[in-house]
């Protein structure tokens, strides 16, 4: 069944190509059963969050009525970059397949080695300056999210 999946994604990655949109595609999968699918529409919806796998998490999400994809797995075309690993980990996806990696993708002009190089430096030595304000008053309103009785959590 992997192989199947796998060939989905891989095939949502290369029809892409002709639909105006980035060679990447990927399947999400629970119980045997696709339940989101998704191919980069970065350039096609002028969206730079619009990877596959982030496509592919909001389709399932909506499919599944969930925010927690606990359960599922991801066949994607290519090893995940750092915004789509990260929301891999958020929407709790137990397993991640791929079939070309980060130097694959950097070898046809999709280069995340900066990104990763970034995101391990302090905040005031990153390219975008970053800086903190207002602490205390951004803090009251997380002290009304620990209060919050019928929040749900996540």
């Amino acid at each position: 069944m992997h192989t199947l999946f796998m060939r989905r994604a891989i095939e949502l990655s290369r029809s892409n190509i002709d639909n105006n949109g980035g060679p990447f595609g990927a399947v999400i999968v629970k119980d045997g059963q696709i339940v989101g699918e998704g191919a980069n529409r970065v350039t096609a919806s002028l969206d730079p969050t619009a990877h596959a796998e982030i496509v592919a998490i909001r389709t399932a999400c909506a499919k599944l009525k969930t925010f927690n994809l606990s359960g599922c797995t991801i066949y994607t075309s290519c090893e995940p970059c750092p915004m789509c690993l990260a929301a891999l980990y958020w929407a709790r996806i137990n397993t991640i397949y791929y079939a070309n990696t980060k130097d694959d993708a950097a070898a046809i002009g999709f280069d995340d080695a900066f990104l990763y190089h970034e995101i391990s430096l302090p905040p005031a030595q990153r390219t975008i300056h970053s800086e903190q304000l207002l602490h205390a008053e951004g803090l009251t309103v997380f002290s009304l999210w620990r209060t919050n009785t019928t929040k749900t959590h996540y």
